[in-house]
């Protein structure tokens, strides 16, 4: 493993005790508390969490056996939906067991990261990904389930320069949020210029873009998981770039709607 892909596996370390003071020490009504996603509680986010961490292992570890898991969960989801299917188990649980499922995978998944190369492939939900790509994807999950539990239980949980990974993951899959709705990707290159949680200045694309997305890096991180509609934000941009962030998804899976403007809920 190299520095870098060990820097970005302790990033997403450090955003999992983030997210585990959240939560540590909630009482049984607020792990019941409803979120900002629709359906699911405090509870589910962290289940969720539970549940990819676990198969994250096991993709990285026994590629064939995700396989055949995957196989096995589609064909689940024919039948039932796949909140169910994922969620089941972990809402039999209690809090506090849980609370415990979740540390367990994680300690699994820090484990099973150390072998990772960085040549290595690793199977997903959509195409397989490097295993940077693979890591940055679990630190994003991580944050954006994570921002769901703080906005339901009105904490704190501040931003911070972890949050690169997220942002460059939301720049780097602008096709993919086309693709994934069986739309063409427009033409035109956009820049993006982000103000980090430490006031560095964080950009991607080329200099002469065609257009630019500017603004804060945390809220360009809660439009392209879909956790803010970018009309309650500060974010500048273009027609383009309006039309890239109304549909930004920057996770696996297929095609997610977001948040209607808050103005508009």
């Amino acid at each position: 493993m190299t520095d870098a892909l060990e820097d970005l596996r302790a990033d997403l370390v450090a955003e999992q005790e983030a997210l585990d003071l959240v939560v540590a020490n909630i009482s049984n009504d607020q792990w019941q508390l409803s979120t900002p996603s629709p359906g699911w509680s405090v509870a589910d986010q962290i289940g969720h969490l539970t549940y990819f961490d676990r198969s994250a292992v096991i993709a990285i570890l026994d590629a064939p056996q995700f396989q055949e898991d995957l196989a096995a969960l589609i064909d689940a989801g024919t039948s039932d939906s796949l909140d169910n299917v994922t969620l089941r188990s972990y809402r039999a649980l209690t809090s506090s067991d849980l609370l415990e499922a979740w540390r367990e995978g994680r300690r699994s998944l820090q484990e099973a990261s150390l072998t990772l190369r960085d040549d290595a492939r690793i199977p997903w939900y959509g195409p397989s990904m490097s295993a940077k790509s693979f890591l940055t994807a679990r630190l994003m999950e991580t944050w954006a389930h994570g921002t769901d539990v703080v906005d339901a239980l009105g904490a704190t949980r501040p931003a911070t320069d972890r949050l690169r990974h997220v942002a460059q993951l939301g720049y780097l899959t602008r096709a993919w949020s086309y693709r994934v709705r069986g739309d063409e990707v427009p033409e035109g290159e956009i820049r993006v210029e982000l103000l980090s949680p430490s006031s560095q200045l964080w950009s991607w694309g080329p200099e002469d873009a065609l257009e630019r997305v500017t603004g804060s890096a945390e809220e360009f991180c809660l439009v392209v998981t879909q956790r803010r509609h970018v009309d309650d934000t500060s974010l500048q941009y273009g027609d383009l770039g309006r039309d890239w962030l109304l549909r930004a998804q920057a996770f696996a899976g297929g095609p997610s709607t977001g948040p209607l403007p808050r103005s508009a809920a």
